[in-house]
């Protein structure tokens, strides 16, 4: 008996500890989120928070060392037995978070630490940096807030406080601004600035080409540096230009600049998650709101936004580029699992549900009969995830079982998700699906499939891929055991048989296909023992189904059915669902 307790004992020790460090992580966000609260005190709390999160809390203390200042709730001598990581903000290192223990423990990974201890110190130490970049930024917004309003109060040419800010804090942009405001000039036609123009690029004669050869590319000229141009560009500028035209030119200028960063992040594939939620952070930190911007800048944003969340698809990036903000995303991120190296995106599902969001908010203001309309609360599972997945547990010869003969795959499905529902996860997808299952609590769940293939037009896949409904009930390790495993039984559903014949007669096979997960609070009621929604229902765009001639195709179809949706899309002889056309809902 006691031999089987054991392996138990370790087991529970070990989600405890993981539990332990998990609060820590949540604790430090929390203190680092409050943008008005000093420094020294919010750097202090936080050093009191860390012993919480380690193996030895009781002979533990923590140190944070900033810029030579050190924040520590208490004071105690420095010991060997430490756990350090360095806080390096833009390839410089600024300090440390510095973790000892005041006397001897037992050996583990790292000294008397253990390996998920550096992970959590080296997160937390992230953190920090994200913090201080933050605050960084707020003071360079605050100091450029300051000197507009001077500028705003002081009247005629005043703008030059903001330039000479701007010349002292940031010679990049005050640079960039100086190029900007000299092809503003020359695109209204100043002859003085289209002269500054060819000495700033230092032209030659013949540099342009012989007009008898148009084909003939022109000589590339030499780029001067453009900071001794600004004195003679402004003066210009102050000739020809109202001061609330410079100074509204120079605001659009600096924005562009602000949201340079975010767009980068988003349009460059070697990014990952982590990195867009940090740059989001900084877009957000900055207080760049988003009216400010210029409108072609706003949509670039809306676009490049929807294209790294969610697709590449132009009829609904069209659709949705206008109503979505910066906002809605970094809301959105706060509730994405993903690993480190996370690429992915959120699935087709996901879209569906953000896009009808977004729809809704919209029309929320002209009919208020949709203000009681919720979004369940949602997390989401990067479509990679199942990458990670397989890779983790070498699964990596499941991807040639598409190609099988169907009633091949049809025999050895039970096998394969067999073995998926056996397999471990990656740390970091449980400790971020563990942060899921606390924020939604112990109502119960519905895991749902949303692959990048799903919600398409003319290959919807319903019903093809799992959803599976969880009580939620028991312990906080009963509760995750019993999620992750629903997880790993939907990955598994993208090698059914169902789906993959549905590929293969659409043409789809040879696409990789990736499944991201929603993981969904169940709407509904208790009804004696169950929990069930009162009716759910399935929606068509396109009505192919029409029993009246009133009936247009484009009038939609309506498939409700009482409590779940299962029977909604899984139709059954003796069903009694009702039929709606949206087109023409006086129908019966």
């Amino acid at each position: 008996m006691t031999g089987k307790s054991e392996p138990m004992d370790s087991l529970l020790h070990s989600l405890q500890e993981r539990a332990k460090e998990l609060n820590c992580l949540y604790e430090a966000d929390e203190l680092l989120s409050v943008r008005d609260r000093p420094q020294e005190v919010t750097l202090r709390r936080l050093a009191a928070a860390l012993p919480a999160g380690w193996q030895h809390s009781d002979v533990c203390h923590a140190v944070i060392t900033v810029h030579g200042r050190r924040y520590a709730a208490s004071l105690h001598a420095p010991t060997p037995w430490v756990q350090r990581s360095d806080v390096v903000v833009d390839g410089e290192t600024v300090g440390d978070i510095s973790v000892y223990y005041r006397e001897q423990r037992p050996a583990a990974s790292e000294g008397p630490f253990l390996r998920e201890e550096r992970r959590l110190i080296n997160a937390i130490a992230e953190r920090v940096v994200l913090y201080l970049q933050r605050k960084s930024i707020v003071a360079a917004h605050d100091s450029l807030a300051m000197a507009l309003k001077a500028a705003d109060r002081r009247g005629p040419s005043e703008w030059a406080i903001v330039l000479d800010f701007l010349r002292r804090a940031d010679p990049p942009l005050f640079a960039t601004i100086t190029r900007k405001m000299i092809n503003y000039l020359c695109w209204n036609g100043v002859e003085e600035a289209i002269e500054l123009l060819r000495e700033y690029l230092s032209e030659e004669p013949g540099d342009t080409g012989n007009p008898s050869e148009p084909n003939r590319p022109s000589a590339k000229g030499n780029v001067r540096d453009i900071a001794p141009q600004s004195v003679r560009a402004f003066r210009i500028a102050n000739q020809y230009c109202s001061d609330e035209e410079i100074v509204i030119q120079i605001r659009s200028w600096i924005e562009e600049d602000k949201a340079a960063g975010l767009v980068e992040t988003l349009e460059n594939p070697q990014y990952g998650f982590g990195e867009v939620a940090s740059s989001l952070d900084r877009f957000l930190a900055a207080g760049l709101e988003e009216p400010g911007v210029p409108q072609a800048l706003q949509r670039s944003l809306g676009a490049s936004l929807i294209r790294r969340f969610f697709t590449h698809d132009l009829g609904l990036i069209g659709i949705l580029k206008d109503r979505v903000t910066v906002a809605d995303f970094h809301n959105l991120i706060r509730r994405v699992v993903y690993t480190s190296s996370s690429r992915g995106r959120l699935g087709g599902k996901s879209t569906g549900l953000f896009l009808a969001e977004m729809l809704l908010r919209d029309a929320m203001s002209e009919k208020p009969e949709f203000k009681d309309i919720r979004i369940p609360k949602t997390w989401y599972v990067t479509s990679d995830g199942v990458l990670e997945f397989i890779r983790h547990n070498n699964l990596d010869d499941v991807h040639s079982h598409k190609y099988q003969d169907i009633e091949r795959v049809r025999r050895d499905y039970p096998h394969l998700v067999s073995v998926f529902k056996n397999s471990p996860f990656p740390n970091e997808l449980v400790n971020g699906i563990a942060a899921a299952l606390d924020d939604l609590g112990d109502r119960p769940l519905i895991v749902r499939s949303s692959s990048l293939l799903e919600d398409q037009i003319g290959a919807a896949f319903s019903g093809k891929y799992k959803s599976l409904f969880l009580a939620n009930r028991g312990t906080k390790t009963e509760r995750l055991a019993a999620l992750l495993d629903a997880v790993a039984e939907v990955y598994a559903s993208i090698f059914s048989p169902d789906p993959i014949e549905y590929r293969s007669e659409r043409g789809l096979l040879d696409v990789n296909e990736e499944m991201a997960v929603m993981i969904q609070e169940v709407v509904g009621v208790p009804v004696g023992d169950y929990f069930l929604p009162a009716f759910s229902g399935v929606a068509f765009s396109r009505n192919d189904f029409r029993w009246s001639p009133r009936i247009r195709r484009e009038d939609g179809l309506l498939r409700l059915v009482p409590g779940l949706g299962t029977r909604a899309v899984d139709r059954i002889g003796d069903d009694y669902p009702v039929l709606v056309a949206p087109g023409q809902p006086g129908l019966r």
